[in-house]
């Protein structure tokens, strides 16, 4: 079922500074920032060759990063990204074995046009868990 890392996901306080940083120091190829109004941030990608890294930047004052960052101002690691084949197969399979998808359990579009789910952290050792379909 589990497919390869997608991508790990940092919270930023400021996305053009972070953004700026990976490319100035680590020399990484980082993507236009890309507003996701549905999801309350602004993404842009890191590509790192076998993943990416994406940098998530709150949009709006009911943005889901906001109390992470209130926590953690500087930041820090947010979620990973797995893929999986087939989304609604996953969650019938990880809701059968107690995991707890969150939202109303439904997919949404995530940031790359492809549907996605999150799991809760407590199921998952404390790490917040994103299933992308691909």
């Amino acid at each position: 079922m589990l497919g390869r890392l997608n991508h790990v996901a940092l919270a930023v306080p400021d996305l053009a500074a972070a953004s700026a940083h990976y490319r100035d120091a680590l020399g990484a190829r980082v993507s236009e920032p890309q507003p996701l109004p549905e999801h309350g941030v602004t993404v842009a990608f890191v590509d790192v060759g076998n993943t990416k890294i994406e940098l998530l930047e709150p949009l709006g004052d009911n943005s889901t990063i906001l109390p992470f960052l209130q926590k953690n101002p500087s930041g820090g690691m947010h979620h990973v990204c797995y893929e999986v084949d087939d989304i609604a197969a996953a969650r019938d399979h990880l809701k059968a074995q107690g995991a707890r998808v969150l939202g109303d359990g439904e997919p949404r579009i995530g940031a790359h046009g492809k549907p996605v789910l999150f799991l809760h952290p407590k199921d998952f050792f404390g790490t917040l868990v994103e299933l992308e379909q691909v």
